[in-house]
């Protein structure tokens, strides 16, 4: 029998990402899903590796499995679109990229994104009618678009969950492990007790950047014991988060 711990054994995961993805929204994910049992790929725009970034600050590199020319969405289980200021940017004007989020989609395949990567479902013209989270700065892209943006930890609608950066991977990946499980389980994911029920309404606009994020692009650029502060984070939230999704999948 299939332990628990590797629910997610046989399946296949997409994770869409550019140069300047946000680091922790990657490889934090990447790990949890690896641990679970799933077989990652990493797909890009180019082959090689992609630089990722601790905010506003360049740091390590990841290897792309994947070219967006190559990828066949049918190969895949699931998808996972990173964030960051930047990546999410670059993949959005792919009309590749729009295909190949849209062929999820369509199947009923489960997406998971955060921070800015909803920017991809927006211009792959899916959002209309769906609640996310994301960034604070993606917020009027949603609404636009005709979403329903909430300031939440995590939002789930159908087969998408969404959350809206960093701080939230610890109720993010959990949730997305629930969800990339599949009906198969017979297991619905649900939010976090944290994560209020929510009004099909979106939450107002933030009055000013978010502070933290704006102090630590500030201080960022002076020293690059930021940047090593920021992987040890990295290195950091992988094993809690591991240990929590695991402590969850066994129940």
């Amino acid at each position: 029998m299939r332990s628990e711990w590797q629910k997610l054994r046989g399946k296949r995961i997409a994770i869409l990402a550019g140069d300047g993805f946000e680091y922790v929204e990657l490889v934090v994910p990447k790990k949890a899903l690896e641990r679970a049992g799933a077989d990652t790929e990493v797909v890009s725009l180019h082959e090689g590796k992609i630089r990722g970034m601790n905010i506003t600050e360049p740091t390590r590199a990841v290897r792309v499995d994947c070219t967006l020319e190559a990828a066949d969405p049918d190969r895949y289980d699931a998808l996972l679109i990173p964030g960051g200021f930047i990546g999410p940017d670059f993949i959005r004007q792919s009309g590749k990229a729009r295909s190949f989020v849209r062929a999820f989609d369509a199947a009923g395949k489960p997406i998971a994104t955060l921070c800015h990567g909803p920017w991809l479902l927006v211009s792959a013209e899916l959002v209309r009618g769906r609640v996310l989270a994301s960034w604070p700065g993606v917020r009027d892209d949603i609404v636009h678009a005709g979403g329903v943006w909430r300031d939440e930890p995590v939002v789930i609608d159908g087969n998408w969950v969404s959350s809206r950066g960093p701080a939230d991977l610890h109720v993010f990946v959990p949730v997305m492990i629930a969800l990339f499980t599949g009906p198969a389980e017979e297991q619905a994911p649900s939010p976090p007790e944290e994560a209020a029920p929510r009004p099909d309404v979106s939450s107002p606009q933030y009055d000013r950047p978010v502070p933290a994020a704006v102090e630590a692009a500030t201080h960022l650029h002076r020293s690059s014991a930021w940047t090593i502060f920021g992987l040890t984070l990295a290195v950091g939230l992988v094993v809690s988060l591991t240990s929590l999704v695991r402590r969850r999948l066994l129940g």
